[in-house]
C-alpha cells in the first residue's frame, strides 16, 4: 500500500517507494512535466515514470490519456496492454480501457453493466512541443484549498517555448535523454555559464575563452531571466567561424522548478531556442526532453540536429552524475558560490521560495 500524507491542502497519497520528502512531493506534483515523446505514443500503451508515479500513455481517438500504469481489476500493468488507436486491452483478462480511463468492455460479462469504479485514476494531458506533458496534482498551484481548482487543466502552466510556433524555424524535438542524477542538478547545469571551456571543449567550446562577463539575473513569474553576452561561439567544431568579435548573447529563462529554455543569437538575426525540460524520474533519476527551433540551416535533416545535441548532452551527463552531493543543495553554506555562479544562486532561492526542503533528501 501506498503511504498517505496528510497536507494542509489535501490528503496526498504518495507512490509506493516514493523517494522524494512527503512534503517537497506533494509541492513538485503541483507542477506540469513532460513525460513522453508525441510521435512515439500511438497505438500501442507506453509506459512512463514522474516522481515515482508510474503511468501509462495512450491514445483514444484525439485524445491522450495519461493514466496510473495499473488494472483496477487485479493489478496489471496497463503498459503491458495491447492498442487499436481507440482503447487498450489489459493483458491478463482483456478488460478495455478508453477515452478518460472509462472501461468500455470486459470480455468475460460482455452484456452486463460495467461498475464504476472500474476506470482509471487520470491526469490531464496536453501535447505541446512534440510531447506530452501532464501534473500529478492539478489545481493546487492556484491554492485551492478544497481540492476542486482545475485551473492548471488546460495546460496554462506549461512552460513558453520561444519562437517554436514562428514558420520560419525548424522545430525539432530530441530523443529523451536518462541521466542518474536528480534533475535540479541537471537543470543548474543547463543554466551554468563557465563551463564551456571546460565540459564542451569537443563540441563548441573554447578552451582559451574561460572568463565570465558579469551578468545579473532578474526575477521573473515563473522563475528568473538572465542576459549573458560572451565572446564564446556557437559553432559546431569543424564547422563555419563565428565572426571576429562578435558577442553572443544567450538569454536564459528557468520556469521553476525543473524546466529552462535557452535562445541563442546568431549573427545575422539567427536564432537557437533550446528548451531543457527535466522530468524527475525519481530524486535520483532524471528524464531530459529537448524540443529545438532554428531560423537558419533550417533544411538540416533533423538526425543530425539530434547526433549534435547528443554529444552536448553526454559531456553535461558526465558531470552531473558524478556531482555529490547527489542532488541539489538549497542551503548556501553547504557548497561555496563565485560570481559566475548567479544564475545557479538565482535558481537555488526560487527552489526555497516554492516551500521546497533546505536539502533534496532521496
Amino acid at each position: 500500500m501506498a503511504d498517505v500524507l496528510t497536507a494542509p491542502a489535501a490528503p496526498v497519497t504518495l507512490p509506493t517507494d516514493c523517494s522524494f520528502e512527503p512534503d517537497d512531493w506533494a509541492i513538485l506534483a503541483q507542477h506540469w512535466y513532460p513525460v513522453a515523446l508525441s510521435r512515439e505514443v500511438g497505438d500501442q500503451p507506453v509506459a512512463a515514470r514522474l516522481l515515482d508515479e508510474r503511468l501509462v500513455i495512450y491514445r483514444s481517438g484525439a485524445e491522450v490519456v495519461v493514466a496510473r500504469d495499473i488494472c483496477p481489476h487485479r493489478g496489471v500493468p496497463l503498459s503491458m496492454a495491447t492498442g487499436d488507436g481507440q482503447s487498450i486491452a489489459c493483458a491478463y483478462h482483456g478488460l478495455r480501457f478508453g477515452a478518460a480511463g472509462a472501461c468500455v468492455a470486459i470480455p468475460a460479462h460482455p452484456q452486463a453493466k460495467i461498475p464504476a469504479r472500474m476506470a482509471l485514476t487520470t491526469f490531464p494531458a496536453v501535447e505541446r512541443y512534440g510531447l506530452v506533458w501532464t501534473c500529478l496534482r492539478p489545481g493546487w498551484a492556484e491554492g485551492g484549498d478544497d481540492g476542486t481548482a482545475d485551473a492548471t487543466a488546460d495546460g496554462t502552466a506549461i512552460p513558453r517555448m520561444p519562437h517554436w510556433d514562428e514558420p520560419a524555424f525548424q522545430r525539432v524535438t530530441c530523443p529523451p535523454f536518462d541521466v542518474a542524477a536528480f534533475a535540479g542538478r541537471q537543470v543548474e547545469g543547463f543554466l551554468d555559464v563557465a563551463h564551456f571551456a571546460f565540459v564542451h571543449t569537443a563540441t563548441f567550446g573554447d578552451p582559451n575563452d574561460t572568463e565570465v562577463p558579469e551578468y545579473s539575473p532578474t526575477p521573473t513569474e515563473n522563475g528568473f531571466a538572465a542576459d549573458y553576452w560572451s565572446t564564446v561561439g556557437n559553432y559546431p567544431h569543424g564547422g563555419r567561424r563565428g565572426e571576429p568579435g562578435f558577442r553572443w548573447l544567450r538569454h536564459f529563462e528557468a520556469h521553476l522548478p525543473f524546466t529552462a529554455t535557452l535562445v541563442v543569437h546568431f549573427p545575422g538575426e539567427g536564432r537557437l531556442s533550446i528548451m531543457n525540460a527535466a522530468s524527475p524520474v525519481s530524486a535520483r533519476r532524471t528524464r531530459m526532453f529537448a524540443p529545438i527551433a532554428k531560423n537558419f540551416d533550417t533544411g538540416q535533416p533533423d538526425q543530425e540536429i539530434f547526433d549534435f545535441n547528443l554529444r552536448i548532452f553526454e559531456e553535461d551527463r558526465a558531470i552531473v552524475e558524478a556531482q555529490r552531493p547527489e542532488n541539489l543543495p538549497l542551503d548556501p553554506r553547504i557548497e561555496v558560490n563565485i560570481p559566475a555562479d548567479r544564475s545557479s544562486v538565482a535558481y537555488r532561492r526560487g527552489l526555497r521560495a516554492l516551500g521546497l526542503s533546505h536539502f533534496f533528501t532521496a
